[in-house]
């Protein structure tokens, strides 16, 4: 699959996120004119919401994955499927934009992206094809086979 139109649609869904942080804490930064103590929390909570924003898309701006070499361990730019005995995922681990899904090129299949940070990604990273890795989700302990990485 090709990391690079993965990487490109990761930008441009991040880079919406962006415009829609700088719509709305320019919005909010309007409204604080007034003084109101809530107006004044909400531009500061909007200014927050869009430095990270802005962090998340250019860390994915900057974002060259590079193909998995044979034997390499799982990282940053790696495609990985897992599977925990009832259903499989794709994933895609990136930079940012953790819980964003994408699809592959010509609408093949749907990925999810995890980072090095989340609880999953932590538990991809270093690994390779054959380990399980154990996740809490939902407050359960579930186990995930990697089956597949790129």
């Amino acid at each position: 699959m090709d990391k690079h139109f993965l990487a490109t649609q990761l930008q441009s869904k991040l880079r919406l996120v962006y415009d829609a942080a700088l719509r709305y804490a320019e919005d909010a930064r309007i409204d604080a004119k007034s003084g109101a103590p809530r107006a004044v929390n909400v531009a500061a909570a909007a200014r927050q919401r869009l430095e990270s924003a802005e962090a998340a898309w250019a860390a994915a701006a900057d974002f060259k994955p590079a193909p998995l070499k044979k034997g390499e361990r799982i990282g940053l730019g790696s495609l990985v499927e897992v599977e925990d005995g009832e259903a499989g995922k794709t994933l895609f681990v990136a930079p940012a934009g953790a819980g964003e899904e994408l699809h592959g090129p010509d609408g093949d299949g749907f990925l999810h992206v995890v980072t090095p940070g989340s609880p999953l990604g932590k538990a991809l990273v270093g690994k390779k094809v054959g380990d399980v890795v154990e996740v809490m989700v939902k407050g359960e302990l579930t186990e995930w086979e990697i089956t597949w990485a790129s």
